[in-house]
């Protein structure tokens, strides 16, 4: 029996296990172009210069055209109207080049997000988050168009990592509608038993210390600790939370909501961040829009 003090997880290296799917995608997309002389368009909508928004947007733009998928930019001002979005969503719905569209949250405050996205057809909803989706993933044996993709990210982090989801007791640290809600709806769909802990839980510690598998998704830096962690435990961590860090270049440094340190000497797997499921969100943007242009294009 190796000492406690030896035990390393098996870290989950989201970069590698991303560019893998980011290959099989380009294969895909070279092979509908050849065969049918079209490409995947993806529209991505970003309102207003936030500085961590438009980051966003520029890998996810960088990432379309390492595959070959056609990007459709579309940058609006951030005084534009609700009105004024809405028909550039509706002009892109009508665009047969567009198989999916994404509009980059969070919105100004005087737009409606539920009525932006409500607005957005079903079959280029990208993001997976359109009221009806999130209904269908909510449902037994209904199958939305598209999984959101960070919580698809997190799953396929699992199952390329060999980790069985089936019969083992996940928790899900926050209940956000990007990332919480929607992981513990398909953890559910993959038969796991699933527990949400949020702000309002009594003794999370207690709750977290029972689970074979953690997805930690509430924006809280470093608060699931070592000792929170049952050993041998699959530790996702979506957490990204910038905390002061004088000895680097930008004053910051970039940590999850797991000590990650601490988990690596207790936990089975565990996730880096960065590196972990951040580019793993972005291959799932590219592989759903494969998947909405298929549809269209194949048949």
């Amino acid at each position: 029996m190796a000492s406690p003090s030896d035990h390393k997880a098996k870290i989950i290296d989201g970069k590698a296990i991303a560019q893998t799917i980011r290959n099989e995608i380009a294969a895909e997309v070279h092979q509908l172009s050849q065969k049918h002389g079209k490409v995947p368009g993806l529209a991505v909508v970003i309102v207003g210069n936030r500085k961590d928004s438009q980051s966003y947007v520029n890998m996810k733009r960088k990432a379309c055209a390492e595959v070959g998928i056609k990007s459709f930019d579309i940058d609006l001002p951030e005084q534009v109207s609700e009105a004024e979005l809405i028909a550039k969503v509706d002009e892109l719905n009508a665009n047969p080049d567009v198989h999916g569209i994404l509009v980059q949250l969070p919105l100004p405050k005087h737009i409606n997000e539920e009525k932006v996205l409500t607005e957005i057809s079903i079959e280029k909803d990208v993001d997976g988050f359109h009221p009806l989706n999130i209904g269908k993933l909510a449902m037994k044996g209904r199958d939305p168009l598209f999984l959101p993709c960070t919580p698809k990210g997190c799953l396929e982090l699992l199952s390329r990592s060999g980790i069985t989801v089936k019969g083992k007791k996940a928790v899900v640290v926050g209940r956000s509608n990007i990332v919480g809600l929607p992981v513990s709806l398909l953890l559910l769909k993959a038969d796991a038993t699933v527990t949400i802990v949020h702000s309002h839980s009594q003794d999370p510690e207690k709750v977290i210390r029972e689970a074979d598998i953690i997805i930690a998704a509430a924006g809280q830096a470093m608060m699931v600790k070592g000792s929170w962690i049952k050993p041998g435990a699959a530790v996702i961590d979506v957490g990204t939370n910038a905390i002061d860090d004088p000895s680097k270049k930008s004053g910051y440094r970039l940590v999850g909501d797991v000590h990650y340190q601490e988990a690596c000497e207790v936990a089975g797997w565990v996730t880096p961040v960065p590196g972990g499921v951040g580019p793993m969100t972005v291959a799932m943007l590219l592989k759903n829009t494969l998947d909405g242009a298929k549809r269209v294009i194949e048949h």
